[in-house]
């Protein structure tokens, strides 16, 4: 059994409920949750924003210890402890064999098949794969990513999403070099570790962007130099802050047609804007033919900050034992699972950082 927060319909209400997990499969685990953060992908999930079915439980950044294993399980054992990848590489496709695992093709199978079963028989969906937001679940194998047990869990469970993806955009993806320029747009979990991700790759000046005043010291204390409010004089301001010529780099971690232009703005000719926000599909971004050229800019997306979880929470881990990664400080509120409605209300506000649910 685990008592899950379960989604019943779009935009409904989540609910407190007892469910029995299926068997486990010869290649699969069962992990007991230690605690789970609650991520914007989430309410992108809840509100159609991103494909779901239904009923699901919802949570895919989570960590925990493993109390089963299948017939064919060798890569974990009993006791240990893991950070759940919602985005479990096959190693097989061509993506994956192209050094690319953050786009492999069969990441998503698990979203498919159920996880659990109401008191009626009825099956219930894994948000993302992971249902994290219960008390125990089951995910593939090689969905378990292990962590030395000297780590705590609860800040472990960033690992798993927030922090993968904001550090992840600005090491792996826009290659952040020594003394460049980068903003970083949107300050929830990942822009707050996408913060810290320029900071330990030795940018000079970093700006960070959030319309919430109370978001500044927590924006310093990750590595900001300087904190904007957006404006529509935003590039501008930018720009006056690099010499005239916009940053070398912005990442983006809205997912909104409208701060994603507004980076790209920001970015200096020859500059790069790293898209790390999910948005809406109906949600359509402009920019003419004669800017594309002319500037020189380059515009890319992110996916799970491109990143192989199996290479970098160990060198994440390295930063977190040597002080250079914080990720306590990530964490603004501590609920527990009947909390969440509320929590979901705070990431829709865009107020505080990570909410984090305890078990």
């Amino acid at each position: 059994m685990t008592r899950a927060a379960v989604l019943r319909a779009l935009d409904g209400p989540l609910t407190v409920e007892e469910l029995t997990l299926n068997p486990l499969g010869p290649a699969q685990v069962r992990v007991r949750l230690a605690a789970a953060g609650v991520c914007h992908s989430d309410l992108s999930l809840a509100n159609g924003t991103l494909r779901q079915q239904f009923p699901a439980v919802l949570g895919h950044e989570g960590a925990g210890t493993v109390v089963e294993v299948g017939t064919d399980v060798t890569t974990v054992a009993v006791g240990d402890h893991v950070v759940l990848n919602w985005s479990p590489p096959c190693r097989s496709c061509w993506f994956c064999e192209a050094g690319e695992p953050y786009l492999c093709v069969r990441a998503d199978d698990a979203r498919a098949v159920p996880f659990a079963r109401t008191s009626s028989g009825e099956d219930v969906y894994a948000g993302l794969g992971t249902g994290a937001f219960a008390t125990e679940t089951v995910v593939g194998a090689h969905a378990c990513i292990p962590v030395p047990a000297d780590i705590p869990l609860e800040e472990a469970a960033l690992l798993g999403c927030a922090v993968l993806t904001g550090v992840g955009a600005v090491t792996n993806t826009a290659r952040v070099r020594p003394g460049q320029s980068v903003v970083v747009i949107g300050l929830g979990g990942v822009g707050l570790a996408a913060l810290q991700g320029a900071r330990i790759a030795g940018a000079g000046t970093i700006v960070a962007v959030d319309p919430a005043p109370a978001k500044e010291d927590l924006a310093r204390r990750m590595g900001a130099t300087h904190f904007l409010p957006p404006s529509e004089k935003l590039a501008k301001e930018i720009r006056g802050l690099t010499e005239g010529r916009g940053a070398d780099h912005a990442i983006e971690c809205v997912g909104r047609a409208e701060t994603i232009r507004v980076a790209w703005s920001a970015t200096r000719r020859g500059g790069t804007a790293t898209v790390v926000g999910l948005g809406a599909a109906t949600d359509q971004l402009s920019l003419s033919a004669l800017e594309v050229a002319y500037f020189a800019r380059t515009l890319v997306g992110c996916m799970y900050g491109s990143t192989d979880p199996a290479v970098d929470v160990p060198i994440l881990l390295d930063h977190y034992r040597a002080g250079r990664l914080d990720l306590s400080a990530l964490v603004t509120d501590h609920v527990g699972l009947g909390d969440l409605n509320e929590a979901f209300v705070r990431v829709r506000e865009g107020r505080g950082a990570r909410t984090l649910i305890r078990f």
